[in-house]
């Protein structure tokens, strides 16, 4: 009985350390992942930039990371922070949010993949068409997850804790099988498109000649850079969330005490946390690794 109280008080503290953690840090995250997304957004919508397909994909990216912020991360913060949680008592706003997190979670990778694949091929060099796979790709993946609009419920924990959740059984099964499916397919190409975009770079400076010569431009060198270092830190902080959906995919039909639940769900909202880094950093190794963004950067703060 004298270690039952020991877990609940220990749990108890960590929440209480939690609480704080996402009471100061959370809104801090949010005000630098605004402002990144807001400079990455005006800096690849400059006409210089903007002719070139891949700045399209960035573009579509930091909006999908603008709406995640506001979605998904802010209802995390509000809920593990300031204890303010609308989705518990609002079916509602509990299948939106769900919706919402799943949606520009997916949207987010999705970009960065075709920004991927736009560095090692470079097929063309019409924008349009990079508006038209966005496009396409984007009414699909809305309708993809519609089923989160249906499928998801307001579930009772224990006694006064209720969460906001997809559906136990089936369902719950499928989207964690999505869910690390999704992840580890998207931790495999962009390494794959991202190792190989930085082969052809050393190739190329090296002298050789690629397969594509249209990649050979100081330019595409640049996005090339950007992109390399966005699947890292991506890749790094997607790491630990996927191997949280594993553990709970195998234990999803074991009998769990209170404790183990709520310590679960603990490492789940860190692992959200954590995964939000990313979409909230990006601006600022773009200006790390490229010139041309840091070029551009300062003439949007001179006003020129």
């Amino acid at each position: 009985m004298s270690m039952h109280s020991s877990l609940s008080s220990l749990i108890a503290i960590i929440n209480s350390v939690i609480y704080y953690f996402y009471e100061i840090g959370g809104p801090v995250l949010m005000v630098i992942g605004t402002v990144a997304c807001t400079i990455n957004l005006i800096v690849f919508s400059q006409k210089t930039l903007r002719k070139n397909p891949c700045s399209i994909y960035f573009i579509a990216f930091n909006i999908a990371n603008f709406f995640y912020i506001y979605s998904s991360l802010l209802a995390l913060i509000l809920s593990a922070g300031y204890n303010v949680n609308p989705s518990v008592y609002n079916l509602i706003i509990c299948r939106l949010r769900l919706y919402a997190s799943l949606l520009f979670d997916c949207l987010s990778a999705f970009y960065l993949i075709l920004a991927s694949i736009d560095r090692v091929f470079i097929t063309t060099r019409n924008v349009r068409y990079a508006y038209k796979v966005v496009i396409i790709g984007t009414l699909f993946w809305f309708v993809f997850h519609s089923h989160t609009l249906i499928f998801s419920d307001i579930i009772q924990i224990h006694y006064n804790y209720f969460l906001c959740y997809y559906q136990l059984g089936d369902y719950l099964s499928f989207i964690g099988y999505y869910s690390i499916i999704k992840e580890i397919t998207t931790l495999l190409l962009l390494t794959i498109c991202g190792l190989w975009s930085m082969a052809n770079i050393r190739k190329t400076c090296c002298g050789v000649v690629v397969a594509n010569p249209k990649s050979n431009s100081p330019k595409d060198r640049q996005f090339s850079f950007m992109l390399f270092i966005n699947v890292i830190i991506h890749g790094l902080f997607s790491l630990v969330f996927v191997i949280f959906l594993i553990y709970q995919q195998i234990t999803q039909n074991q009998v769990k005490s209170i404790e183990q639940q709520q310590i679960e769900v603990i490492i789940r909202n860190l692992c959200l946390f954590n995964a939000s880094i990313p979409v909230c950093i990006s601006c600022y190794t773009n200006l790390l690794v490229s010139k041309k963004f840091r070029s551009e950067a300062k003439k949007i703060r001179l006003c020129k």
